[in-house]
């Protein structure tokens, strides 16, 4: 990776979030590292949060404060549509593509409920993963890799993201081994 060309942020690494959806259960997990450039600053942040009353799960990957203000718009969302995640996403990510301030705000989310699980992004970009698994951040394609192949097996969808977080934590540079993991029942 290069450096940040004059007046821009410098890059962010640090994350890797994971969503498993399986048998009843949607499980949001990710790590606690957080870094700039090769200095890790943080090996326990809470990047996975309850929304709406505990009935949504989300986790970023992304500069903090970008997401903790997405995370409070996203509420407000969900005030406004309750028990409608899709729709609340959907405003969500009309208002981060639109708006001049929430335009400049790097952070990517995953997001889910006992109905849906959705990954965010501040392009507009509301999808909705195959097969119930998503990725995001510096270790989410291996973690997402590691989900994949475990899914057919015997773990349940907690099982999966702890060993998939363990994997990639393994390969990522920018991934620990302190999660914090999410279970809903669907």
């Amino acid at each position: 990776m290069h450096p940040p060309e004059p007046g821009q942020s410098a890059p962010w690494h640090g994350t890797t979030v994971l969503t498993v959806r399986k048998a009843g259960l949607v499980t949001v997990g990710g790590d606690g590292q957080v870094s700039i450039g090769q200095t890790i600053v943080k090996a326990n942040a809470r990047k996975v949060r309850r929304l709406g009353k505990g009935e949504v799960i989300g986790g970023f990957a992304g500069a903090t404060a970008d997401a903790f203000t997405l995370f409070e718009r996203l509420e407000g969302k969900l005030e406004q549509y309750p028990g409608q995640l899709m729709r609340a996403a959907v405003e969500l990510a009309k208002d981060w593509r639109t708006d001049r301030y929430l335009r400049r705000l790097e952070a990517m989310m995953i997001v889910a409920d006992k109905d849906v699980s959705l990954v965010l992004t501040g392009t507009g970009d509301v999808l909705e993963p195959e097969a119930g698994i998503a990725g995001i951040g510096s270790g989410g394609n291996y973690a997402l890799a590691a989900a994949r192949a475990l899914i057919d097996g015997p773990l349940d969808a907690e099982a999966i993201v702890r060993k998939a977080l363990d994997i990639a934590a393994d390969i990522c540079v920018y991934t620990n081994r302190n999660v914090t993991i999410e279970t809903l029942t669907t």
